[in-house]
C-alpha cells in the first residue's frame, strides 16, 4: 500500500507507482528484475547523517556505490549511513522502501548518473514499488540538488 502522502504527490504530478507483492523490491537488484530494467535505472534512496547532525537523502543509481569523499565534498561534512531507526524517524519510510517523495526537512541530493537513463525508478515508500519518472521530473518534484557522489 503506497503511503497517502506519496500517493498525493504522485497524483499531483500525473505519476503513478508500480506496485508488487509485499517485500519483492527491497534491493536495487530485486527491483530491477521485478520491473524489467537495468539495475542502474533503480533510483535507490539512502539516508546519511553528517557530523554536523544534519541528514542528507541521496538518490543514486542502483548499480553504484556512494563515494564517501565525494559525498563529503557535496555536503561539506563527513557522513555515515543513517541507522535503521534514524532512517524511519527522519524519512517516515523503512529501509528498502525509502523514497524521496514527501521527505521534509532533509536536503535531497540526486546523483547525475541517473540522468543517463530516459526513465528511472525510485521506490514509492514501500519495499514493493517503483515509480517510472525522468531525472528532471524527480529533481523538480523533490527539489533535489544534482551532484556527483558515486564511485565510477
Amino acid at each position: 500500500m503506497i503511503p497517502a502522502k506519496v500517493k498525493e504527490i504522485l497524483e499531483a504530478h500525473g505519476l503513478s507507482a508500480l506496485e508488487f507483492e509485499p517485500g519483492s523490491t527491497p534491493t536495487s537488484e530485486l527491483a530491477a528484475a521485478r520491473i524489467g530494467v537495468t539495475v542502474g535505472q533503480i533510483a535507490k534512496s539512502m539516508l546519511f547523517k553528517g557530523k554536523s547532525g544534519d541528514f542528507f537523502l541521496a538518490v543514486c543509481p542502483g548499480n553504484l556505490r556512494v563515494c564517501s569523499k565525494k559525498m563529503k565534498q557535496a555536503v561539506g561534512t563527513k557522513v555515515r549511513m543513517a541507522r535503521v531507526d534514524e532512517t524511519e524517524m527522519v524519512t517516515g519510510f523503512k529501509p528498502g522502501g525509502v523514497c524521496p517523495f514527501g521527505v521534509m526537512g532533509v536536503e535531497i541530493l540526486i546523483d547525475i548518473g541517473l540522468s543517463d537513463y530516459a526513465t528511472i525508478y525510485p521506490a514509492a515508500g514501500t519495499d514493493a514499488s517503483g515509480v517510472p519518472v525522468t531525472f528532471d521530473q524527480l529533481r523538480q518534484i523533490t527539489g533535489a540538488r544534482a551532484v556527483d557522489v558515486m564511485e565510477r
